[in-house]
């Protein structure tokens, strides 16, 4: 039996010498690449980071609407409506007094009685002289026809008969003349009772029984106040002068009453500038029908109803001071800056108040260098707690 004989196995064929270098360039390109672009990123990020640190980086602020001028409470004096200090029209001893401080009276209510005896004595007397002037009266009448008859018959002369008719007429002016006396007497002896001039709260009693009364240059003997409404008067300054008028609303608040707030109306105003404190008195009234409010108190006026100008105000350290004026530096949509002439107003303190010059979608530079110029490139820093990268 024959055997066949298995054939020969084939060889690979050999590597030519282009691939080989095709082989080897590739190799040369990925080791380039390898060494290479890790150096060339490097320094790419040293050039960004490079850059970042040569543009100045800045905070930027917006700016806020100012609050109302008037919505700082104003010191105010708190006063009753109407006060009188109450004085003796007749002398004499003070007879007795019925009301104290603090005693609530009507009008004409007997505060005290005043005993009179000189007075009474010139009353009596008044009297008297008006009934002898009346007593001369009829006696010069009687004459005056008298003689007006006999010159009919020519028993006197024309002169002796005017000089009783003279007569006649000046007796009439002296009846005038005492019972006029008599009449201020009268008055003035109806002033033995002191009596209220109005409705009120006694504020204050400086007699006592049988002190002695001299009318017109003596001492107050009492002093009344009406305080209900009371009246309110508070400074304000000139620049919000034209905020303030007649039927405005405002809040009255005292230290001694924590929490609590009384309405208080505007009802008039001085109408003129004190040139030498520069404000406005204006004047306001709070009802006080409980009596819980006490004339002669300190206060705080807070305008309620002031009107709201269009005032912004940014941090006092955005403003920069230059010869070409008052400047606040901008960030525009391009991170450059830009300088912008604006006009203050009040100074907070910790901020201040632009009037004219920015819109409340700026970006104001907060605290900008000296050395910032116009135009140039800024960044803006990034609040604590960002990634940059999102």
């Amino acid at each position: 039996m024959n055997s066949t004989a298995p054939p020969p196995s084939s060889a690979p064929p050999p590597i030519s010498l282009r691939r080989i270098a095709e082989i080897a360039a590739i190799l040369i390109v990925i080791g380039l690449l390898i060494g290479l672009v890790p150096r060339w990123l490097a320094h790419r990020r040293l050039l960004r980071e490079a850059f970042t640190d040569s543009v100045l980086t800045v905070s930027v602020v917006t700016p806020k609407p100012a609050k109302s001028d008037l919505g700082t409470p104003l010191p105010a004096n708190v006063e009753a409506y109407i006060q009188a200090s109450i004085h003796a029209r007749a002398s004499g001893y003070l007879k007795n007094w019925f009301v104290d401080i603090g005693a609530h009276v009507t009008n004409g209510q007997l505060l005290a009685q005043i005993d009179t005896p000189e007075l009474d004595e010139q009353f009596e007397q008044a009297k008297a002289q008006l009934d002898q002037a009346k007593a001369s009266l009829d006696l010069a009448k009687i004459t005056a026809d008298r003689w007006a008859q006999l010159l009919k018959t020519a028993s006197v002369s024309d002169q002796d008969a005017a000089e009783k008719q003279s007569a006649y007429v000046l007796a009439q002016a002296n009846v005038e003349a005492a019972r006029a006396n008599l009449d201020r007497l009268y008055d003035l002896k109806s002033f033995d009772n002191v009596t209220a001039p109005f409705e009120g709260v006694v504020t204050a009693r400086n007699t006592d029984i049988g002190q002695l009364i001299a009318a017109g240059s003596g001492p107050e003997l009492f002093r009344m106040a009406q305080t209900n409404p009371l009246r309110v008067y508070v400074q304000v300054p000139q620049q919000y002068v034209y905020d303030v008028m007649p039927g405005q609303k405002a809040e009255l608040t005292f230290i001694e009453k924590p929490g609590h707030t009384y309405e208080a109306t505007v009802t008039r105003t001085a109408g003129a500038v004190d040139p030498s404190t520069r404000t406005l008195q204006v004047e306001l009234e709070v009802p006080n029908p409980r009596g819980d409010l006490f004339a002669g108190s300190y206060a705080q006026v807070r305008f309620t109803e002031a009107p709201v100008h269009n005032a912004l105000t940014i941090s006092d350290n955005a403003i920069i001071f230059r010869a070409q004026g008052t400047q606040v530096a901008l960030l525009d949509s391009n991170n450059k800056a830009q300088l912008r002439n604006v006009t203050v107003g009040r100074d907070f303190g910790d901020s201040i108040e632009v009037l004219d010059g920015l819109e409340t979608n700026d970006r104001v530079i907060d605290n900008p260098p000296d050395s910032i110029e116009d135009g140039e490139q800024l960044q803006v820093a990034q609040p604590v707690g960002t990634n940059p990268a999102q």
